[in-house]
């Protein structure tokens, strides 16, 4: 099999001066929601530098969306930042990644509620489970905690507020800004809002090994601080061989 598809730019967003998303073309490309690829720009040695990105859309599209920042001194993301539609790039055959509702031990583990803490571009694999039916099938609630530094930076707005609407009785958003104060978000690290109970005060809903699984993506202090805090509660992370009640990713 190729190591790289061919594929080109079909829109891009800029969400910010350092946010952007575009959708690549990519018919018939199978993945399973919160799953990443891995994205690819040829180099003047021949060489293709690539980096992972998570999947905003859902499946059964013919186009494939990611949701990235400008790393300073990044290799790859300047240039993803500077392409236009048209432009070509490499995407990666397959998918990765186990960071997905089918991985959630059910049979193990009780697990009316999914948790979803995301810090920026971290939003991005549970976008894609949100936007899948699949996902609205296993549990009783699913909250989605997106933190952020500034309102400006609270990308996808428009469509978690829809979900908000269409699924007001199964599902609840929580914003977190921590460097700005922004109406009905709360103003806080978003471990610091863990830690104190107002996180779960503000999603009316209880986190405890009993009920709940956790899904992080993001920042890995926050991810670090959060196992500490839920660890504390009794909750472990997951593995396929010692089923737990916390979920992350590995980009590689």
């Amino acid at each position: 099999m190729a190591k790289w598809l061919d594929t080109q730019v079909l829109s891009k967003r800029q969400w910010t001066d350092q946010h952007f998303s575009l959708r690549l073309s990519a018919p018939g490309y199978d993945f399973r929601p919160g799953q990443f690829v891995r994205i690819g720009l040829p180099q003047h040695d021949g060489e293709v530098l690539a980096r992972p990105y998570s999947v905003v859309n859902p499946p059964g599209e013919d186009e494939l969306e990611i949701f990235f920042n400008i790393v300073p001194q990044g290799p790859l993301s300047p240039q993803l930042a500077r392409l236009e539609p048209g432009d070509a790039l490499k995407l990666s055959p397959r998918p990765n990644g186990f960071l997905t509702i089918d991985e959630v031990p059910f049979a193990e583990t009780a697990c009316k509620h999914l948790w979803m803490l995301a810090t920026g571009t971290g939003v991005g694999p549970f976008l894609s489970m949100l936007q899948s039916a699949h996902s609205w099938q296993h549990f009783e609630r699913l909250v989605l905690v997106y933190s952020v530094r500034t309102a400006q930076q609270l990308a996808y707005r428009d469509l978690i507020e829809g979900i908000t609407q269409q699924r007001a009785e199964q599902f609840h958003f929580v914003p977190v800004v921590t460097r700005e104060r922004v109406a009905g978000a709360l103003h806080q690290r978003l471990t610091t809002a863990l830690e104190t109970g107002e996180l779960e005060q503000r999603a009316g809903l209880q986190i405890s090994p009993q009920t709940s699984h956790v899904m992080m993506c993001g920042n890995s202090t926050m991810i670090r601080e959060a196992m500490e805090l839920l660890g504390q509660r009794g909750l472990k992370k997951h593995l396929r061989r010692d089923p737990g009640h916390i979920s992350t990713e590995k980009y590689h």
